[in-house]
């Protein structure tokens, strides 16, 4: 692993992070994070997993190749920018800050999160958004600007999960199956057709109020900065709105 500074002093470094153990690249951005650095280069990223966990201070990261698992776990008010795809689990469990994703993103994005901002340009996996919940003031965000597998949205207890679409053909319709399943709290917003059958049992469909126009303008204007493309075109497009039917949809099986 090589370390450099790319600016004077200790604001910024490089680090190198070829054949380097996930543990002891983990470690070393702690270490520069403890010592002021405010951005972090990783080069030569290859599945190292828990990248921009438990860093104490929040700091800039940006990652040139593929990282693994769990990417920003925790995380609390960093930012990270991916130059590629990343893994399953990104942005598990985050509280707060901002991920941007220029490519894939695996399975469970956001699961869990109480909080903080998911961009992912293209498309996601399974379970997209599963136990996304809300705390306090804090709301966590999914914008995908593809779209999802099966389960997206399951078990939803707050925030927003939007579909942008934009990877799929003319006339090809999102895919996924269970969309919603179990929801019961936030709201999804996809863009493009969906058939009905393929959402959670417990899911209602709604037309956009003017709160929603203005939710999605936000989020749709924040993807379009960070991967250069046309907001106005993409809100032009149709848009579905899911919202829970039930706040405790599986309460008798636990309590009669």
């Amino acid at each position: 692993m090589m370390v450099e500074s790319i600016k004077e002093g200790v604001e910024a470094s490089r680090i190198d992070a070829a054949g380097t153990y996930y543990r002891d690249l983990n470690q070393k951005i702690k270490e520069l994070a403890q010592d002021g650095v405010s951005h972090i280069e990783l080069h030569n990223v290859f599945g190292q997993r828990y990248i921009g966990t438990g860093l104490g201070r929040a700091i800039d990261i940006d990652i040139y190749g593929t990282p693994g698992n769990d990417l920003g776990m925790l995380m609390n008010g960093s930012k990270i920018t991916v130059h590629g795809n990343a893994q399953d689990g990104c942005g598990n469990t985050m509280n707060e800050g901002t991920i941007i994703v220029h490519g894939h993103a695996g399975d469970v994005p956001l699961l869990s999160a109480r909080g903080g901002h998911l961009f992912v340009r293209d498309d996601v996996g399974y379970r997209a958004g599963i136990h996304m919940k809300e705390y306090g003031e804090k709301k966590p965000v999914l914008v995908v600007g593809g779209t999802a597998q099966d389960f997206c949205g399951e078990y939803m207890a707050g925030g927003v999960l939007i579909l942008l679409g934009l990877t799929l053909r003319e006339g090809e319709k999102h895919k996924a199956n269970f969309v919603g399943t179990g929801m019961h709290g936030g709201v999804i917003y996809l863009r493009g057709e969906i058939d009905s059958y393929r959402f959670g049992k417990e899911v209602g469909v709604a037309p956009l109020d003017d709160k929603d126009i203005s939710t999605l303008g936000k989020y749709v204007g924040e993807y379009a900065a960070y991967f250069k493309c046309r907001a106005d075109d993409i809100m032009k497009g149709k848009f579905t709105k899911l919202f829970p039917k039930y706040l405790r949809p599986y309460g008798q099986l636990y309590a009669y």
